[in-house]
């Protein structure tokens, strides 16, 4: 979530976020009333404890005053002292009464300032632009130029057609054994797909970021506080019987891998890569995409996560995307950046880069990886600080992704030759110990 010392400072600023992303600027107001009633309601509870220990402490003294009234045998003496230790102890009574109701008043104004704070996302980073969906803008298209099929002589083949042909992808077998939305990747396939990843995995290395195997399973807090469980809940698959959730890429576990922690940031930012199966209902797609792969409930990814200082945010993400273009451009693919509108970004991300290839027998570009800065509002939320100064700090943390299953809709399509096979990009040959896919091939 945002610091609400941020939006106590700088209204207008959130105001201005909501605005651009389509998002409730009335939650602004909201969250600034809710945070007056909590602070109200806690110098009310604070006064009362006070009070109340005051009092305490005042019993202490007038037991003491009845003892030595007892022992001068003076009745009047002790009647009085008994009196004023009995109004002491109903008055403590009392106050004890008001302080648990005053501390649960307090309990539910800071609840409702936490749902409050939660449905409002992160705040943009100046220059991300405003809209929907479709307002992204453009900043540059890299890889080859994509193929002119006519002039070659033959109408390209979709990826899943190429698919079937060389016997490396089982849409049917899929559903057979699941249900729709699911497949089986087989021989070369399998093999594909395990070659972009290891090549994603031996890049992240080489830049030096640490590799963790992830559970895919994750609690209830470690979902939400990476944020997926707010506008996008019924994306997720949940495992009701266990209050737990299949993760829909690494970046969930990987974000709570440091939670509760103070971490040392002093050498500089944190970078993990995680290789992680990834689980996704796709609730309100219903009918798009519904041929082949490219919108499927299970996938692979290879994702990047970074903890580092807020100020080191920016520099974090474009060294992100330097490594996602790093590999797309092994991939000899033609594709494009783009810089993802406000309404499009996802409640976590302050501002998010998107890298799309070329798909042929669409005629346009499609999502491969995206990058995220997150700035402070995922670390926020998972209680993940770093010492600065006398005290601590909240960190930034970032996102981005390195490979995944969807590539190979691009990688098919873009490579295919006028026979149904399809050539292997440079960089795979070594782990695929092939250069071409073709029928039969085990």
């Amino acid at each position: 979530m945002i610091d609400i010392r941020f939006l106590r400072d700088n209204p207008g600023a959130v105001r201005r976020s909501q605005y651009a992303r389509g998002e409730d600027e009335g939650l602004v107001d909201t969250a600034l009333a809710a945070d007056t009633a909590r602070r109200e309601a806690l110098a009310a509870y604070e006064s009362a404890r006070a009070e109340q220990n005051k009092v305490s402490k005042g019993i202490g003294a007038l037991m003491g005053a009845l003892g030595q009234a007892r022992k001068t045998g003076d009745q009047a003496a002790i009647d009085a002292a008994q009196a004023r230790a009995d109004a002491a102890r109903e008055e403590a009574a009392h106050l004890a009464a008001r302080v648990r109701q005053l501390q649960a008043d307090a309990d539910a104004a800071q609840a409702e300032l936490d749902r409050v704070m939660r449905a409002i996302p992160n705040v943009i980073i100046e220059g991300v632009p405003a809209g929907g969906e479709d307002d992204f803008v453009v900043l540059e298209h890299r890889g080859p130029a994509p193929r002119d099929f006519a002039a070659e002589g033959f109408e390209p083949r979709d990826h899943l057609d190429l698919g079937e042909r060389l016997g490396i992808l089982d849409m049917d077998r899929g559903v057979k054994v699941a249900e729709s939305r699911f497949y089986f990747l087989v021989g070369q396939g399998a093999r594909l797909e395990q070659a972009m990843l290891s090549l994603a995995l031996d890049k992240a290395y080489q830049a030096g970021f640490i590799q963790l195997q992830v559970p895919t399973l994750v609690s209830p807090r470690t979902m939400g506080g990476a944020g997926f469980l707010d506008a996008h809940a019924d994306e997720v698959y949940r495992l009701a019987a266990d209050d737990l959730y299949l993760v829909g890429t690494a970046e969930v576990p990987l974000a709570g891998y440091h939670a509760d922690e103070i971490i040392d940031l002093s050498g500089g930012p944190l970078r993990y890569t995680g290789l992680s199966t990834c689980y996704r209902r796709e609730a309100g797609s219903y009918g798009k995409d519904t041929r082949g792969i490219i919108r499927v409930h299970q996938f692979q990814k290879a994702e990047m996560f970074v903890y580092c200082r807020p100020e080191d945010a920016q520099d974090e993400h474009e060294r992100l995307l330097a490594m996602e273009k790093s590999m797309l451009d092994a991939m000899e693919l033609p594709y494009r950046v783009i810089d993802v509108a406000a309404g499009d970004l996802g409640g976590p991300a302050a501002r998010k880069f998107d890298s799309e290839a070329w798909v042929p027998t669409q005629g346009r570009y499609r999502e491969l990886t995206s990058t995220s800065n997150c700035t402070t509002f995922q670390a926020r939320r998972l209680n993940i600080r770093e010492k600065s100064g006398r005290g601590t700090r909240t960190v930034a943390t970032l996102n981005g992704t390195l490979a995944t299953t969807r590539w190979l809709v691009a990688l098919l399509e873009n490579h295919q030759e006028r026979d149904g096979s399809v050539t292997v990009p440079e960089a795979l040959r070594p782990y695929l110990h092939a250069d071409r896919l073709v029928p039969g091939a085990r």
